[in-house]
């Protein structure tokens, strides 16, 4: 009996309940007689003494049987004035808790509830504010991840739009301005390059030596080099014509403001639409004034529509004039006017020759190391002093010269000089692609402060919930260990262990 009496009794919190049922301490309609209690309660707390603790009792908690005990307990000193001599309450707040507490006890409907309600907290409210509480920490790490790569992402696209800028060399304050302002120091480069082109008067005459020896070829090689040679970088005009023009007359280019350029608002002018060309002009000017010989407004003769004159005489002949003839001759205008560095058609076949160039001292190159055997020394025998005096290293010296001329010239800010020079819309189109970096950039500073004020919200939600979880826990030790005590007086004070509590 001793060992049975020490031997403790286990129960499993979420099947509580139905143990309680199954061993007919509680009543199966226990819910109708809660009901009616709870009815009761509502009314009696209408009704309530000024005191601290029962505040904190009623306070945004469920009332259950050990709450009401603890109320009878305060109002004995509250309403001990109401006690008649035979130990009776005269009081109506006493009378309804009393009733209260009595209709708790019978059939240990109480016992039924605080089941219930623990249960309840362990099943389901403890990890739904646990649920929760985890929701809003997790929300604070992913939230400040978020933030970090705004941040991140934002300075990057700042580095990225200073390195472009780095690119065109400007500091990226006016953006259209300042790439404007480029252009205006690309005649200057330009013109150091063209003046750099007559050191390459060795290379020209190795290429051409070697061509004709090996060839025999007749036709002129790298005409436009040679012309650069002895002429630098003259004007397109005389490298079509042979003769120094008299007058040169460049295309005006209108500069961009500062804010964005619309396409109706550009004025290509003649330079413009070459450009947009590839080079290729009309030759024919239009401009405003030009007397046409034809009348819009008819006259009171002309009554019967347009004269064209003897409809018997020999047809119209159109003659058709070349590009530039109607400019005096002398006279350099448009993209005659430009150097042959800065026009893209010339421009582009100084690059291609160039590049011509480059390619040959390559192949000379690797071909003189290859040139120790006796075949290829005799082949060599009958060739000009100038192919046979040559070194593989000197051959070297005059590549390097070579590639330094044609990366000058094909160098990234170069290409976008020229663009820049032939189209007002690339500086529109370049001023938008940076402006969006920096507009993406400033998006992302503001989703980074969004994700701080959202973070903060969960702050506040976790430092809300926190104590919820808190006092949960402890209203949920406090129910339990008062149910273990209550049902170990109905088993002669043997242990009782409620399991799987765990808030």
């Amino acid at each position: 009996m001793e060992n049975i009496q020490n031997l403790p009794i286990d129960i499993q919190t979420s099947k509580l309940l139905d143990w309680l049922l199954d061993r007919r301490h509680c009543n199966l309609k226990w819910q109708s007689a809660v009901k009616v209690i709870r009815e009761k309660i509502n009314a009696a707390i209408q009704d309530m003494p000024e005191n601290e603790e029962i505040k904190q009792l009623l306070s945004g908690s469920y009332i259950h049987y050990f709450h009401c005990l603890r109320i009878v307990e305060i109002l004995k000193g509250t309403e001990a004035s109401s006690k008649n001599i035979f130990g009776r309450y005269s009081s109506q707040r006493m009378k309804d808790w009393q009733e209260i507490v009595s209709l708790y006890e019978a059939d240990n409907v109480y016992l039924a509830e605080v089941a219930s309600l623990l249960s309840r907290s362990v099943s389901y409210e403890g990890p739904a504010l646990r649920k929760q509480l985890a929701k809003a920490q997790q929300l604070q790490q992913e939230l400040s991840r978020r933030e970090v790569e705004c941040q991140s992402s934002a300075a990057d696209l700042r580095e990225r739009y200073y390195a472009a800028c780095k690119q065109y060399g400007i500091t990226g304050e006016n953006v259209p301005r300042e790439l404007q302002a480029l252009v205006k120091d690309l005649p200057m480069v330009l013109e150091e390059v063209g003046k750099d082109a007559a050191k390459l008067e060795e290379q020209i005459q190795l290429y051409t030596a070697f061509t004709n020896f090996v060839s025999e070829w007749s036709e002129p090689v790298l005409p436009m080099l040679t012309f650069a040679l002895k002429r630098g970088n003259a004007t397109f005009y005389e490298w079509q014509t042979g003769n120094v023009p008299t007058v040169i007359e460049r295309p005006a280019v209108e500069e961009a403001p500062s804010e964005t350029l619309t396409e109706d608002a550009i004025d290509w002018g003649d330079f413009g639409k070459s450009a947009d060309t590839q080079g290729v002009t009309s030759g024919i000017a239009l401009e405003e004034g030009i007397d046409w010989g034809i009348s819009l407004e008819p006259s009171a003769e002309d009554t019967g529509g347009i004269d064209w004159g003897d409809s018997e005489a020999a047809p119209f002949e159109i003659e058709i004039l070349d590009a530039g003839a109607d400019c005096p001759e002398g006279v350099a205008r448009g993209e005659d006017a430009l150097s042959i560095l800065e026009n893209p058609q010339s421009r582009s076949q100084f690059i291609d020759e160039l590049m011509e160039l480059e390619v040959f001292l390559t192949q000379r190159i690797s071909e003189m190391g290859e040139e120790g055997d006796v075949v290829a020394m005799s082949q060599f025998q009958l060739a000009p002093s100038v192919i046979q005096g040559q070194t593989r290293e000197h051959v070297r010296e005059m590549l390097s010269e070579v590639q330094d001329l044609l990366g000058r010239l094909t160098s990234l800010r170069m290409q976008h000089l020229f663009m820049i020079q032939a189209s007002p819309r690339y500086v529109e189109r370049v001023s938008e692609v940076l402006r969006q970096k920096l507009k993406q950039a400033d998006t992302l500073l503001v989703k980074a402060a969004m994700m701080v004020e959202r973070r903060q919200e969960a702050l506040e939600e976790q430092s809300r919930l926190e104590p919820r979880v808190d006092l949960l826990a402890g209203r949920t030790r406090e129910l339990q260990k008062m149910i273990e005590a209550d049902i170990s007086k109905r088993y002669q004070s043997r242990p009782v262990n409620l399991m799987g509590v765990n808030i």
